[in-house]
């Protein structure tokens, strides 16, 4: 038989497969590379698409957060508006009361009898004047009591003086203002 030498093949056959591998292995590197640069730029395109959706966000939010001042703001302008329209529907409901005030002052006053000054404070009034003597004085206030706008006067000071050789009486009190048919109609809605 004849003699083969398999050294050579074997040297060659070992040099193609280290070239195989040398171009496998650079294959691979290289589709290594390939899908890290993909994925990179995959990954900051998801990073830029969720930075545009924060920032659109952002922007909504402040839109919203001035819209919800600005209703803050109307709804105190509009509670403003309320209470104006509360102030001036209690003056309109009070002002027929301020005249039958005047009225009943003027039917409750005595002759000799004549005010200085009425002033109100909440439901109480302070009335100064002046009176011939101590009995209009008394008289003026039986009235009051006797009235059903006025509640029980309290006399605060009587000071006798002499005008023009004319004594007369300054005096201050104080009464209570009651509107009639108000107790009634709490009584009505009690029942």
């Amino acid at each position: 038989m004849s003699q083969i030498n398999l050294l050579p093949w074997r040297e060659q056959r070992r040099k193609e497969q280290q070239k195989e591998f040398g171009i496998i292995a650079g294959l691979c590197a290289a589709v290594a590379v390939v899908a890290v640069f993909f994925a990179h730029v995959y990954v900051n395109g998801l990073i830029q698409h969720q930075e545009a959706r924060n920032s659109y966000l952002q922007n909504e939010i402040r839109i919203l957060d001035r819209q919800i001042a600005e209703i803050r703001d109307l709804e105190a302008t509009r509670q403003a508006l309320i209470d104006r329209m509360n102030v001036i529907q209690e003056l309109q409901a009070s002002r027929p009361v301020v005249v039958r005030l005047f009225d009943e002052m003027v039917t409750t006053l005595p002759d000799g009898t004549y005010l200085t000054l009425i002033e109100q404070r909440d439901a109480n009034l302070t009335i100064r004047g002046r009176a011939e003597s101590n009995a209009r004085i008394s008289a003026m206030m039986r009235n009051l009591e006797a009235s059903p706008w006025f509640g029980e006067p309290t006399l605060n000071v009587i000071e006798t003086r002499d005008l023009d050789g004319v004594r007369t009486r300054d005096f201050s009190l104080r009464v209570g203002q009651t509107i009639p048919g108000s107790d009634d109609d709490e009584e009505d809605t009690g029942a």
